[in-house]
């Protein structure tokens, strides 16, 4: 930003020789310059002169701050400051009562003071048209002022500044995915190379462009139908065809709770996941939102969760220990809205309660009577259950399926003896040999020794009495098993005997027969080889 025709010394110089050149015929003015171009609020140095050597008058007309510096026989100099516009001062000079004037061209330049482009949208659509807006206050000539729009440095238009005192000028672009995070700017340009000051630059403060994708589909909520009052679960919501993905937000909230999502994203997708719990306010059909925001636009969608309570039935029973003959009472009661069964109850519609009385047996002893409650909800059939155990007390028992009258066993082979009393409390038991009282090792696992064989007395013994049972055990000796291969082989060497007597005879009698069949085709011969 140079003012080159402001305070050199060339004017003057110029001037001198200007005043020591014959004029043509009859007095003439002359300025000098005679155009120039300085910048706004500076000085210039204007030369005026006269060909006439008897002049009466010579001065310059103007409506600036104007000193004279220098003068001589037929020329004066002035200094005119602070020039803020454009003016065409004049030089004049009277000779003979003859006057005669000289105009110049004074014009200043400036910059200008402001150069900005409008803000941009804080996120543009891709595909819809962006309408860039640069505005440019001031600055001179403005025939000599073109505003440039610019991506990065890329040329989008240029246009003269038009309009005072401020110039608009506006370009229209197409948003791209491509165009996302790059800067526009505009700049404008005075060019005054022509006047030998070169080319000078204002440029705005670039704006970043931010363009996004947020497909017109609604979001992908994954929720449960119901809940229980006490219970979390899990919920996802997810988006395709996002850009920038990693941009989007995401709001979850059940009616006013919102939910702390976890984001994942994606080259152009998202997945958030939350966990939601339902107290029992919460209790009822509420709404479960899923949001995702993405530049100045919003999709949503969303699902009904029915939240409800359902405690498990109670089931009492009216003693859980009892003595064998007691007579028990089962009562099985649902919460409001539920229906129950009870198992060993006979088969009935499902009611609010059931209830059964028994008469508790030792088969009773250790059942389990199983409560169930159904509730519909949400056209969802749930159940919870309950379990009770009775106790049936009674006497010790023994009884041939559980402990046999008589063993069989081999000797030298691994048995387990097995008699196993019955009761409530479990009773104790002992097998006692009749005679000595020697222990029948029972539940163990050992070798059949012939010592235990003999007749034993079990008896289960417990707080509510004594069972007694009789068993046998007979251990079978390896003599045996030789008594028996004995009896085996004797008939199959007797049968050996039998069929090797009868294959002898039968191979005599056949060399017998051969023999004479022998002798006799020898006597053939012998006829018939003697004389007549």
């Amino acid at each position: 930003m140079l003012p080159v025709a402001a305070r050199s010394p060339w004017p003057v110089l110029l001037a001198l020789l200007w005043a020591l050149l014959p004029g043509p015929g009859g007095a003439q003015t002359s300025v000098h310059p005679k155009e120039v171009i300085i910048p706004r609020g500076g000085s210039v140095l204007v030369n005026c002169s006269t060909s006439c050597d008897q002049y009466t008058l010579l001065g310059l007309e103007t409506h600036l701050d104007k000193k004279e510096v220098a003068s001589g026989s037929n020329w004066q100099m002035y200094e005119l400051s602070s020039v803020q516009g454009d003016t065409t001062p004049f030089c004049y000079s009277v000779c003979d009562s003859l006057q005669s004037e000289a105009t110049m061209s004074l014009a200043v330049y400036w910059f200008p003071e402001r150069v900005e482009l409008e803000p941009l949208p804080q996120w543009q659509p891709v595909g819809e048209n962006l309408t860039l807006r640069c505005q440019v206050e001031g600055g001179a000539p403005r025939t000599n002022l073109s505003v440039l729009l610019l991506q990065g440095e890329k040329l989008l238009s240029w246009q003269p500044a038009k309009g005072t005192p401020v110039a608009e000028v506006t370009d229209t672009v197409l948003a791209r995915r491509g165009d996302h995070g790059t800067n526009f700017s505009c700049r404008t340009e005075l060019d005054l190379r022509s006047q030998g000051l070169g080319l000078f630059q204002n440029s705005s403060v670039p704006r970043q462009l931010r363009t996004f994708v947020l497909p017109q589909v609604r979001p992908h909520l994954v929720a449960p139908g119901i809940m229980e009052v006490g219970t979390q679960r899990s919920v996802t919501c997810s988006l395709d065809g996002l850009f920038p993905a990693s941009e989007a937000q995401v709001h979850l909230a059940l009616e006013d709770q919102r939910l702390k999502p976890t984001i994942k994203y994606s080259e152009d997708s998202l997945l958030a996941t939350a966990l939601v719990e339902v107290a029992p306010r919460d209790e009822g059909v509420q709404q479960l939102t899923c949001a995702v925001t993405l530049g100045n636009q919003s999709q949503r969608t969303r699902e009904s969760v029915t939240i409800y309570s359902f405690p498990a039935p109670n089931l009492t029973l009216s003693e859980s220990e009892v003595p064998e003959g007691t007579v028990v009472s089962v009562e099985c009661k649902a919460h409001a809205g539920a229906v129950v069964t009870l198992s060993g109850d006979p088969a009935k519609p499902p009611f609010p309660s059931a209830q059964i009385m028994l008469n508790a047996t030792a088969e009773y002893n250790g059942r389990d009577f199983v409560c169930s409650a159904a509730l519909e909800v949400a056209g969802n059939v749930l159940h919870k259950n309950k379990t009770q155990k009775l106790f049936v007390l009674y006497g010790p028992r023994l009884d041939k399926e559980n402990c046999p009258g008589n063993w069989t066993l081999e000797e030298d082979t691994l048995q387990t003896l097995r008699c196993q009393a019955s009761g409530n409390p479990i009773p104790k038991l002992d097998c006692l040999r009749k005679g000595d009282g020697a222990l029948l090792p029972i539940g163990e696992l050992r070798p059949v020794t012939r010592d235990i064989s003999g007749t034993y007395v079990c008896q289960a013994t417990s707080r509510l009495g004594v069972a007694t049972r009789e068993v046998v055990v007979n251990v079978i000796y390896q003599q045996s098993n030789l008594v028996t291969i004995i009896a085996v082989a004797i008939p199959i060497l007797v049968i050996a005997a039998t069929v090797g007597t009868a294959a002898y005879l039968y191979n005599r009698q056949r060399k017998i027969r051969k023999y004479r069949l022998q002798k006799a085709q020898e006597a053939a011969a012998m006829k018939l080889n003697s004389p007549p």
